[in-house]
């Protein structure tokens, strides 16, 4: 089954607007890429109950422009780590956005959704449906295009380029 063809989710920690990389993952800590390695330092600066509601949660949820600041990979592989298995925001930064792509963590854009769910409610994503579940109401996001699917669907990009190389595309 693939990232894009499967109910991703379940219990959410909403977080606010502008959380940036540094507040994701600081930097003193970009000396790995390993997730498993990363995932204790995930929201390290939001402090200790907020790191506590992401070990309990599947899907964070955020407001606008999540993901801002410095480029680092590491702050959608450390939420991989953390078993995040989806992010539902207003807004993403850009790279962020293409960061957590690359790395298969599906990140959705759907203020409706966002603007519904409550901290620690059940949170449920279907990207290929393009729906986000919350409290049994569906809110609608625009689709992936091929291309991201295809990157999501095979695991992130490293694992798509092989896939493609493999079979001659």
């Amino acid at each position: 089954m693939s990232a894009t063809s499967t109910r991703l989710g379940g219990r959410c920690l909403k977080l606010g607007d502008d959380v940036n990389t540094d507040e994701i993952i600081p930097g003193r800590y970009l000396r790995t890429i390993d997730p498993a390695e990363l995932a204790p330092h995930a929201l390290e600066p939001l402090g200790e109950d907020v790191q506590r509601r992401l070990r309990e949660s599947r899907v964070v949820v955020a407001g606008r422009n999540f993901g801002g600041g410095s480029a680092r990979e590491q702050a959608a592989t450390c939420l991989i780590g953390a078993g995040v298995q989806a992010v539902v925001a207003v807004s993403f930064a850009r790279t962020f956005f293409r960061n957590s792509i690359n790395t298969a963590l599906v990140a959705v854009e759907c203020p409706p959704a966002v603007a519904a769910v409550e901290d620690g409610d059940e949170l449920f994503v279907d990207a290929e449906a393009g729906t986000v579940e919350v409290g049994g109401e569906r809110f609608p996001f625009p689709p992936y295009p091929p291309e991201l699917r295809r990157i999501l669907d095979a695991g992130g990009l490293i694992p798509s380029l092989a896939r493609d190389l493999r079979e001659g595309a």
